[in-house]
């Protein structure tokens, strides 16, 4: 081709590769580097010496309308990996297990007749508008007890955001809300192998076409010199026609010359995230005898010590995915979302096991230590954007003020929330950016 470009991608997670599988198949020369072992980004998995299939260190499903991620896989030609079992999903409310999906499942929730009814009807309501731009002028906070009832809000939703967003739990706004709410399937999806084949095989993919994917290898830096991106790898310059990163709005910042002083660089510094943590636990019996797979758990206070449990979301994966795969393992997440600056980030792996694990008996009086065969710790500084009333108008646009550079990250795919198809969405849109 006379007009085939080189085009480098910081980032092999699934936004960096969606858009280079698009980039390839224009015929340009695409070079990805990943800081990390592996592919995958914050979807990236891990595999224990006994398991067949590999496992998430943040738990991940799709939802059925997922259609950005499920095209993907398809036009990689592996549709016929694709699970979508319906496990079970739910709360716990006043030391019970109850349903949480949008169904006939929800009349056994402890609620009066009327704020049943107003859950499904406001429920319903969110499930089938589209019109989500005017819900963005108003908090959920706000939103949910005006018209769902204060006591819907106190019981089901306001222990929740505190548990997600914690300081900021009255200040999210309500699209993102409806946006959780709107694509929720009953049917959950997986990949045959986990997350990470799926992730490989996309990688196999594009290296195929001619990408090159460098593994273990960190941007350094980022310039423009003259129009032309350049970036810093390993102490060398290496300069490209065009350049897409799927950075951290800090590591953009702090990496790329020149542009914090520019009124871009400001708005993206006013985008704010908190970081996630997940224990994972290979355990010798199951947990949740009951079935669940996904049990939320409510928080009364940012605090996390001032709260009967210190995470939010418990996840036996071994209840959506069968545990031959993994050796017999019962694999449990305890996963958290806190801010980056919280002792999360500071105690050890042994502290916060031990921390998170002593509150198991209050959901199996039978479980013990020794349950746990192996454990291990993940964290991520930089996991869900912080969306206030009309976010919209601070989300910057891909396309930087600095020439020839891309930035395409989570904090863009709004209203939509972080996930994997909205990172083959957000990839997909950056390189058509760069095509055009």
């Amino acid at each position: 081709m006379g007009n085939r470009l080189n085009i480098g991608i910081i980032g092999a997670g699934a936004a960096g590769m969606a858009a280079a599988w698009d980039l390839v198949r224009a015929g340009h020369q695409v070079t990805l580097f990943e800081a990390g072992a592996e592919v995958g980004g914050l979807a990236a998995g891990f595999r224990d010496e006994q398991w067949d299939w590999s496992l998430e260190k943040f738990y991940h499903h799709w939802f059925e309308g997922d259609q950005e991620v499920l095209d993907l896989i398809a036009e990689i030609g592996h549709s016929d990996k694709l699970v979508f079992p319906r496990p079970k999903t739910s709360y716990w409310l006043d030391g019970k297990i109850y349903r949480s999906e949008i169904s006939l499942s929800a009349l056994q929730l402890p609620l009066s007749p009327l704020a049943k009814i107003r859950l499904g009807l406001f429920g319903a309501y969110l499930k089938l508008t589209p019109y989500w731009k005017p819900l963005e002028q108003i908090t959920a906070h706000e939103w949910l007890q005006r018209y769902m009832g204060r006591e819907v809000y106190e019981k089901l939703w306001k222990p929740l955001f505190i548990g997600k967003f914690s300081d900021y739990y009255d200040k999210i706004n309500m699209a993102w809300f409806w946006a959780r709410i709107h694509k929720r399937s009953l049917r959950l999806g997986n990949f045959q192998g986990g997350f990470q084949a799926f992730l490989e095989a996309l990688a196999q993919a594009i290296t195929a076409k001619g990408a090159v994917i460098q593994l273990n290898t960190p941007v350094e830096q980022i310039s423009s010199e003259n129009g032309t991106p350049v970036l810093t790898v390993k102490g060398e310059r290496c300069e490209f026609d065009r350049v897409i990163s799927t950075l951290s709005p800090a590591l953009m910042l702090r990496l790329t010359s020149g542009l914090a002083a520019t009124p871009y660089g400001r708005q993206l510094a006013d985008l704010r995230s908190i970081g996630a943590v997940c224990v994972v636990l290979a355990l010798k019996h199951s947990l949740l005898t009951d079935g669940t797979y996904w049990l939320n758990l409510p928080a009364t206070s940012p605090d996390k010590r001032a709260t009967r449990f210190p995470f939010l979301a418990l996840v036996e994966h071994t209840n959506f995915i069968d545990k031959a795969h993994y050796g017999g393992d019962t694999l449990v997440y305890c996963g958290d979302y806190v801010p980056v600056d919280h002792e999360y980030f500071k105690m050890s792996d042994d502290e916060l096991v031990q921390r998170f694990s002593s509150v198991l008996p209050e959901f199996n009086p039978q479980f013990a230590p020794q349950w746990i065969r192996k454990a291990w710790v993940f964290r991520a500084p930089y996991a869900q954007p912080v969306p206030g009333v009309n976010h919209s108008e601070k989300i910057v646009p891909l396309q930087t003020p600095l020439p020839n550079l891309y930035w395409a990250s989570m904090s863009q795919v709004y209203p939509w929330d972080r996930g994997t198809n909205y990172a083959v969405e957000i990839g997909r849109r950056v390189a058509k950016l760069v095509l055009s």
